[in-house]
């Protein structure tokens, strides 16, 4: 559902007040048409291969081991405050983006005898990359089955996908590229579509905007001859995108006309993609020369209307090639014809060279799948009728006529249901019994104990939810050794004799994978004592659900957890470490053949089936697995299974390592720990666990330095303007300040937000801080002289320390509020759905047998509430809308003339308002 905040009577532009802060999700995924929203930077990861499409999320890790349950009486005893407000109040808007990235395909041929291609994607917001796909080596057919999912802490205008060629020897060269402008992303909602790959060229790579005065004034000259001047004043830039590394842009600003063409340049501003110009430049506006025996100079309109003011940014270089355009706009001075002055943000626009156009087929395309969506968050208050009713479902009987469930009912993906609902019951610690409810109610009609939990319900579904929130912690302390040790060791463990390379043995492979397997079926087996409580008592649930239910088959207690923790949770992981941050990067080809191999022989061991070597269509493999039919495996299989499914088993036990939360390289600003020393800017690899923060040259090296996380006083951004780089940040101690910059805004924010998430407990927090830096004497925001002087500006408010709380609540019933107002249609077919079976008592009408109805009259009681509820809320969007309509201004900084998905709205709006534009 796209609805726009954005809203305003169209006027000069100049105002000063937009929307706010928008935040975007970005995700890239393989083939499913699945959509999820978040409310703080993670990843989600898809994994595609021979253990079906299964989906996991690797989310910002907790501090904590393990999740524990809320206390629902937290909920209850919140104070509600009064409502009687005129308008509605929102606290603030994020927008969400899911984009499915499948394949490309007829990719042109290189241009040598080998014909193939090796390529990746990237992921740019604007001209900013924020995710790079693996390498498919030789294919022009490449597919990726890879997700990316993350907030994006500032806006973007164009969604862009760049395929590029590997070149081993020079500077991989860009085949062609998909953007997709930001208010066109609704045309392509949820739908796959293939996108014809374009050229780029650097006249079409644009980003940025400006800010423009221009002011018409007369001019008595010398001889008394009065004339008229334009000034253009530019007084800054913002957002220019980096190009190689630096951008040190300056403007040239152009009157031009028919006859004339008179240009002028800025000052260069080096090292800085904000540049403040603040200059002014004057023409002259004449007539042309048939009009000089005039006696005065008073020129007509259509004069005007054939000049026009033109800004073009470049970034000066001192490579051969010259200085790199970055974008351009053209003002008609027709705009000063009803006033003397005109002041307005533009967004800068590409330029048409008139270039030579390719067709697009020549290029190949990519298919996409594309979900955008907005969250305009209001108070607590306005979401409790919603709220309460969605947290007193696992009470209701039957639990098909609650309004958690009917909400995956009526979703035409169970996923999309399952990840806003699982995130608000975790938060208000009601998870367990929701899930205990609607897991029991799909088992009772199940027929087959083979088939438990094997399809896309929406019990399988909140527990893979489930897992993702809860298991990661569990899953790195797990798996990660090992995993790390089989990429380091780079042995060869193909077994398919089809595929053994010249000089490999087939025994020492075989023995080699043993090994492995070995390995990490041990570490699985007994890691009992680690699961996480709240993945133990749902794994109770099913155990004893299942057992009464087939109460003959001794196995299927058994099978109803494995195809959870092993299928589910276990096998993807070890099948694409990199995915689940098992592994930072890649893993090459070899070893990613070690770890399919390993997964499938993992995923069938805790099947527990049967007929192992039926499970295998490949012969190799189930010659492999006779090494694995001893009787201990399946015996240890079970002992894993019966711990971690026997609820109150044992009290929870911490765990003693320190448990490893995030790491990668960053650049940071040398401390000044040394009273002599250049504070000069290094690489360095971070390292951030639950204990302590440190840095070191290179990963695996000893520390340099090492920070305790009770010394993290706060951590905060940096303004740009401190050094003049982008994505830099600040970890306060109590003596100095750490300056980190990061690769990109997506990295800044998961590095802040986790580090502030692991230091929200330190009794000495700040509360106030400084945004710039403390240089030659004075701090750059305050100028305060003193560098221990108190800070200037309110800390930001960090997350809770508790992992339940690190959900946004009203966040999460908002989305659920959207996907009820979204399927409003299946809700009153429901409705009718349960009139009938109420007066009817025959053969279920066709169109009403897609719904679970249980009990129609306690069903139809639930649904008069969820859309009396949906109403109300959707009464309150529409007057905040009308509210931001009135305010809104075209032309201001929030919205620059350009910005086409708020002429959009302007354009729906005054179809609806009263207002005139």
């Amino acid at each position: 559902m796209l609805s726009l905040l954005s809203s305003g009577l169209l006027s000069h532009p100049g105002a000063t007040r937009g929307f706010g802060e928008s935040q975007c999700l970005l995700r890239v995924i393989g083939c499913a048409k699945a959509w999820a929203v978040c409310n703080r930077p993670k990843i989600f990861l898809r994994v595609q291969s021979f253990l079906g499409s299964k989906q996991f999320c690797f989310f910002t890790p907790s501090i904590h081991g393990t999740l524990t349950h809320a206390s629902s009486a937290a909920y209850s005893s919140r104070n509600v405050q009064n409502r009687a407000k005129s308008t509605s109040v929102r606290r603030w808007t994020g927008n969400t983006l899911y984009l499915a990235e499948c394949e490309a395909k007829n990719l042109p041929s290189y241009p040598g005898p080998n014909k193939m291609r090796d390529c990746y994607c990237t992921v740019n917001l604007d001209q900013e990359e924020v995710f790079r796909t693996k390498i498919v080596e030789k294919s022009l057919c490449p597919f990726y089955g890879e997700d990316f999912y993350c907030e994006i802490p500032r806006s973007f205008r164009h969604l862009s996908f760049y395929i590029f060629d590997r070149d081993v020897f020079r500077r991989d060269s860009i085949i062609g590229k998909v953007a997709i402008q930001k208010e066109d992303l609704q045309r392509y909602h949820n739908r796959d579509t293939w996108f014809q790959l374009q050229h780029v060229d650097a006249d079409s790579e644009v980003q940025g905007k400006v800010h423009l005065e221009l002011r018409l004034s007369e001019v008595i000259t010398d001889t008394g001859v009065v004339c008229h001047k334009l000034a253009a004043r530019i007084f800054e830039c913002q957002g220019l995108p980096i190009v190689n590394g630096q951008c040190d842009p300056y403007a040239t600003v152009t009157l031009a006309g028919p006859f004339r063409s008179e240009a002028k340049k800025t000052k260069v501003k080096k090292k800085t993609n904000n540049p403040q110009f603040d200059e002014v430049f004057y023409f002259e506006v004449t007539r042309p020369c048939s009009y000089s025996k005039k006696s005065h100079f008073d020129f007509e309109e259509e004069d005007v209307d054939k000049l026009e003011i033109r800004v073009d940014l470049w970034n000066a270089s001192n490579l051969k090639f010259g200085d790199e355009f970055l974008g351009e706009l053209r003002i008609p001075l027709h705009v000063l014809r009803y006033a003397s002055s005109y002041e307005a943000w533009y967004f800068l626009q590409p330029r048409d060279n008139g270039s030579k156009s390719v067709k697009p087929d020549d290029l190949g395309s990519l298919r996409l799948n594309v979900v955008y969506t907005e969250d305009h968050v209001f108070s607590s208050e306005y979401y409790s009728p919603l709220r309460d009713l969605l947290l007193k479902s696992a009470d209701v009987e039957p639990v098909s006529a609650s309004a958690a469930h009917i909400l995956g009912e009526v979703c035409r993906d169970k996923q999309e249901a399952a990840i806003p609902l699982v995130r608000l019951l975790l938060h208000y610690g009601r998870v367990v019994p929701f899930i205990s409810a609607i897991a029991s109610a799909e088992v009772k009609r199940t027929q087959d104990p083979n088939t438990i939990f094997r399809g896309n319900s929406l019990t399988s579904k909140c527990i893979d939810e489930t897992m993702k929130l809860a298991g990661m912690h569990y899953l790195h302390v797990t798996l990660k050794p090992t995993i790390e040790e089989i990429c380091q060791s780079h042995k060869s463990c193909e077994i398919d004799p089809v595929k053994l390379k010249d000089g490999e043995n087939l025994e020492n492979n075989m023995e080699s994978l043993r090994q492995y397997v070995d390995r990490i079926f041990s570490v699985i087996t007994k890691s009992g004592v680690s699961c996480p409580t709240v993945m133990c008592d749902i794994f109770f649930s099913l155990r004893e659900a299942a057992a009464k239910r087939f109460q003959d088959d001794l196995d299927v207690r058994y099978t109803a957890v494995s195809s959870f923790i092993f299928l589910r949770f276990f096998a993807p992981a070890i099948l694409s470490p990199n995915l689940f941050q098992l592994t930072p990067h890649h893993t090459d080809p070899q070893t990613s053949r070690t770890l399919t191999l390993i997964s499938k022989t993992i995923q069938t061991l805790g099947s527990l089936s049967k007929s192992k070597s039926a499970s295998f269509k490949e012969s190799y493999m189930a010659t492999f697995y006779e090494f694995f039919n001893e009787q201990k495996y399946a015996d240890a299989v079970k002992n894993f299974l019966d711990l971690i499914s026997s609820s109150g088993r044992r009290d929870p036990k911490s765990i003693e390592q320190p448990i490893l939360l995030k790491e990668g390289f960053m650049i940071k600003r040398a401390q000044g720990r040394k009273r002599f020393g250049m504070k000069n800017f290094k690489k360095r690899w971070f390292r951030l666990t639950n204990h302590e923060f440190t840095y070191q040259k290179s990963k695996g090296d000893q520390p340099l330095c090492n920070i305790p996380i009770e010394n993290i006083l706060a951590v905060e951004r940096l303004e740009e303007e401190s050094f003049r780089m982008k994505n830099m940040f600040q970890v306060i101690q109590p003596e100095r300040a750490l300056y980190i910059q990061a690769n990109n805004c997506v990295e800044a924010k998961d590095w802040i937000d986790i580090l502030t998430k692991v230091s929200q407990c330190n009794q000495k927090r700040l509360t106030v801080f400084h945004p710039s830096a403390y240089l030659n004497g004075h701090w750059l925001c305050c100028r305060a002289s003193s560098d221990t002087a108190i800070g200037c500006t309110p800390c930001t408010g960090g997350l809770p320390a508790n992992i339940q709380l690190d959900i946004d609540g009203d966040r999460e019933t908002e989305r659920i509020y959207s996907l009820f107002n979204l399927y409003m249609g299946k809700l009153e077919k429901m409705q009718e759905a349960c009139g009938s079976k109420s007066v009817y008592d025959g053969p279920e009408q066709e169109e009403y047998s897609t719904f679970i109805i249980d009990d129609p009259q306690e069903t139809y009681k639930t649904l008069k509430q969820v859309i009396a509820g949906v109403g109300t809320l959707e009464q309150e969007h529409a007057q905040y809308r009308r509210n931001k309509f009135k305010k809104t201004r075209y032309g201001s900084q929030e919205h620059p003339i350009g910005d086409k998905s708020f002429q959009n709205y302007i354009r729906q709006q005054s179809e609806i308002s009263t207002h005139s534009i």
